[in-house]
């Protein structure tokens, strides 16, 4: 007689040890069938640039992605810090938003650096007073944003070509 819980516990230690081994199904990014201006899709997303612009009501900040965009998590912060050193990101602000793209990367296999968009910049718009690339380290890419006022984010994808939105309100009327 078979238990139930006795095969799951041998496919969840079968599936751990392959993955352990660095064996187990994977599926390439491009593989959606979607065409690319670039090539293939690599497997990992590559971050490859972040800008921004001001709006009547908001203010945007795109970031550029090849490949699919990966899992996102945006939060609030109380300072922003460079993975690897720890040192405080100098961006003038009273609010700061970290935003975490995983599984991702900056650079290619061969560790030359994809970005093409700003290290560390000042920004003058309403809402919006700062951008850093703030990490690229063991899959994860962090960019840190910077506000005089407490943000209130609205953040979604879009496609063709891939990137990351994140769009921050201000008070109706203001202008850029």
């Amino acid at each position: 007689m078979h238990h139930p819980r006795a095969f799951a516990v041998v496919t969840a230690v079968t599936a751990g040890v392959l993955l352990t081994a660095g064996i187990g199904a994977t599926i390439p990014a491009g593989a959606t069938g979607a065409p690319s201006r670039n090539g293939p899709a690599p497997a990992t997303a590559l971050v490859v640039n972040a800008r921004w612009g001001g709006h009547a009501t908001f203010d945007r900040l795109v970031i550029d992605v090849r490949g699919a965009v990966p899992s996102v998590t945006v939060r609030q912060v109380s300072a922003l810090y460079q993975d690897g050193s720890g040192r405080k990101v100098p961006l003038a602000g009273k609010y700061f938003l970290e935003i975490r793209l995983s599984p991702a990367a900056a650079h290619d296999d061969a560790g030359r650096s994809v970005y093409r968009g700003p290290r560390l910049a000042k920004v003058s718009l309403p809402a919006l007073k700062g951008v850093a690339l703030t990490g690229d380290f063991e899959g994860v890419v962090t960019v840190g944003a910077a506000f005089d006022a407490k943000p209130a984010p609205k953040t979604f994808r879009l496609y063709s070509p891939e990137r990351l939105v994140v769009d921050i309100p201000h008070p109706v009327g203001c202008r850029p």
